[in-house]
């Protein structure tokens, strides 16, 4: 019995193998698909929105998008645009509680979700596993761009590539929209000659923030807001009004009044969550490539 104890043991050992070990790099992106939809990955170093947030499934270990380590015991996020890594700062609005976070991978896959969180940080904001919340996340500038600047974009990492293809437009009607205030579209970043990458690495080493942030939760008041689906952003009234005639949405203006007016195609609110997926799954049917579940 000891003897084979012993040896389920070795074997164990075995398995796991080593720990993997970080290479962090920075990296945005070219446009890929995940869960049958499409994301736009860009530098967002201004960016605030709310949404809803999950909680990743807890996990062994694994490697990133952008080489780092995903534990589930760590203060870190998923989300599928923004610049990897990222710090953010992530509100429950249901309890108000919030938590600074390291956005370092893709995700969440399913549609209509705007954040992914580890399950520790679930814990701290109070969100059981497997449960939706309301979410409010704001892109920390600073430390967010230390990390542009101090990190390089160079070595592939030992995780499998994400397929990036070029979009499909089809026959969905869209527009050519310019990226939002503050967000630089995805760019193949030039990886610097060795001498100046130790340079820079040198310069920037004590200004970045840790790989791993601390748990510093900060209790404020809860907001909790209504759902919206929005469904995309046009520059011509008569166009955004069609297509939101295909979903039972409607057209409305965003943003200051200009020659530049937008009209954003929109649904709701929506009483749950289950009522917004269902709206969700409506606009997906009726072939549109860029749908979001908002919460104001």
């Amino acid at each position: 019995m000891r003897l084979a104890l012993c040896l389920l043991l070795a074997l164990a050992g075995c398995t796991m193998g080593p720990p993997i070990q970080p290479e962090p790099r920075y990296e945005v992106g070219q446009p890929y698909q995940m869960g049958g939809f499409w994301s736009y990955p860009r530098e967002a170093f201004s960016l605030v929105e709310s949404g809803l947030g999950v909680v990743v499934e807890a996990a062994p270990p694994r490697r990133t998008g952008n080489g780092e380590v995903w534990e589930a015991s760590a203060m870190l996020a998923t989300h599928r645009s923004l610049q990897l890594p990222a710090i953010i700062t992530l509100t429950n609005l249901e309890n108000g509680r919030a938590l600074s976070l390291r956005v370092n991978d893709r995700g969440p896959e399913q549609a209509g979700r705007m954040v992914g969180v580890s399950r520790r940080a679930g814990e701290l904001l109070g969100v059981a596993p497997g449960a939706v919340f309301q979410a409010r996340l704001e892109v920390q500038a600073e430390p967010s761009r230390a990390l542009a600047e101090g990190l390089s974009g160079g070595a592939a990492s030992n995780s499998p590539a994400l397929v990036m293809n070029a979009a499909p437009v089809g026959r969905v009607e869209r527009e050519s929209l310019a990226p939002p205030e503050g967000a630089r579209a995805g760019a193949v970043r030039a990886t610097p000659g060795r001498a100046a990458l130790a340079e820079v690495t040198q310069a920037n080493t004590v200004s970045l923030p840790p790989l791993l942030l601390a748990e510093e939760l900060r209790q404020g008041l809860a907001m909790p807001g209504r759902l919206f689906l929005d469904a995309g952003s046009y520059f011509t009234y008569a166009l955004a009004q069609r297509q939101a005639g295909r979903i039972g949405a409607r057209a409305e203006p965003v943003g200051p009044r200009s020659r530049q007016q937008e009209f954003r195609v929109r649904a709701g609110p929506f009483v749950s969550v289950a009522e917004a997926d269902a709206a969700l799954q409506r606009a997906r049917a009726a072939g549109f490539p860029e749908l979001r579940i908002v919460v104001e």
